[in-house]
């Protein structure tokens, strides 16, 4: 199997790195920071895998397209494509620039689209294939202070919609899915770039990295899924934005600056890798692990939906038989003393036989 992982050097990507070793498979990295993406390429080998490293901006298409023709002389066909580079700007969004938007969109939004042009001219003609998106809880629902990042995950989410739909279509071999992340403790929340007075943190329940790595390397195993949610917090997120939006309109309102912000003042003129890759090598984590869950009880409910749901039906039929042995016993039982006591008793004088 051959995996290409943008955004590879850390974090998220990093951590399916990690995974798509133990299984074996080579892996083409793409990232900005050679120094970090050596590193992963190593981590790749030692846990039995092969890797080569392509240092690439996915905002640039034209490099997007030439790392995928050197992945594929050198590791062969790609057999799934993760979309998962992105950068953001925590600040309000009249301190936002026009230049910030444009970045935060050309990585994020469009290098998906980069990422994604470059698989499928490679995949439709084989017709086979799997690209996975990296989503979040924020394509369906914004918040306060992210709104560049926001607004991209939201463009992945309608461009998504529309390719999937059009492979649909065609009756494509090639599968696309889309996998929607929690607040994930990433090396990310010390490498944006923020206004705010206090260093950022992320917003609800953390996951480690290695929560959002199974689900994306599930969802390419089972690409049928069209979207897979990490964390109950997505899920309802999701749902309640379908609902009652105003209403998150006014709570997030209240409690989305916040909740987005730590205890230790923000470091003037603090290195941000909106432009530029943050030098060293930060690995996968961020600086969360003494508050992040390293699992999530509704990602692989989400996931074992087929045992569950035979389990369930097993129950129910085991339920209902012993339900209903159990009226038939009582049945028997109503009816056994009756039958004695009709036995015994004498017949009426008129119906004994003669003497």
């Amino acid at each position: 199997m051959h995996v290409v992982i943008t955004g590879a050097s850390a974090g998220v990507g990093r951590a399916v790195a990690r995974i798509y070793g133990e299984r074996g498979a080579s892996v083409t990295l793409l990232a900005r920071n050679r120094e970090a993406l050596e590193n992963a390429r190593r981590e790749i080998e030692e846990r039995g895998g092969r890797a080569i490293v392509i240092v690439c901006d996915v905002s640039d298409a034209d490099a997007v397209e030439s790392a995928a023709a050197r992945a594929e002389a050198e590791l062969g066909p790609i057999d799934v494509w993760v979309n998962n580079a992105m950068v953001s700007v925590m600040s309000p969004v009249r301190e936002m620039t026009a230049d910030e938007y444009r970045r935060v969109t050309e990585v994020t939004y469009l290098g998906v689209v980069y990422g994604t042009l470059a698989a499928l001219k490679r995949m439709l003609p084989r017709d086979r294939g799997v690209i996975v998106q990296v989503g979040s809880t924020l394509a369906y629902r914004g918040i306060p202070l992210q709104s560049a990042y926001c607004a991209a995950k939201h463009a992945i989410q309608g461009f998504h919609d529309s390719l999937r739909a059009e492979l649909l279509h065609d009756k494509s071999g090639v599968a696309v899915t889309m996998v929607h992340l929690p607040a994930i403790n990433t090396p990310q929340f010390r490498w944006l770039r923020s206004r705010m007075p206090r260093k950022p943190r992320p917003f609800g329940t953390i996951y480690q990295p290695e929560v959002a790595a199974r689900a994306i390397v599930w969802s390419a195993d089972h690409p049928r899924r069209r979207e897979l949610n990490v964390g109950g917090g997505t899920t309802k997120a999701i749902i309640a934005n379908s609902f009652i939006p105003g209403l998150l309109d006014h709570y997030l309102g209240r409690i989305g600056f916040d909740g987005q912000l730590g205890d230790e003042p923000e470091e003037p003129g603090r290195a941000d890798n909106l432009y530029e890759t943050v030098p060293g090598d930060a690995g996968a984590h961020g600086v969360f692990d003494d508050v992040a869950t390293p699992r999530s009880p509704h990602l692989w409910t989400n996931t074992h939906r087929g045992a569950i749901g035979a389990a369930i039906a097993v129950a129910a039929v085991v339920g209902l038989a012993t339900m209903v042995r159990g009226r038939r016993g009582q049945g028997a039982g109503r009816r056994g003393p009756d039958a004695a006591r009709s036995d015994s008793t004498p017949a009426p004088r008129s119906l004994r036989p003669a003497p």
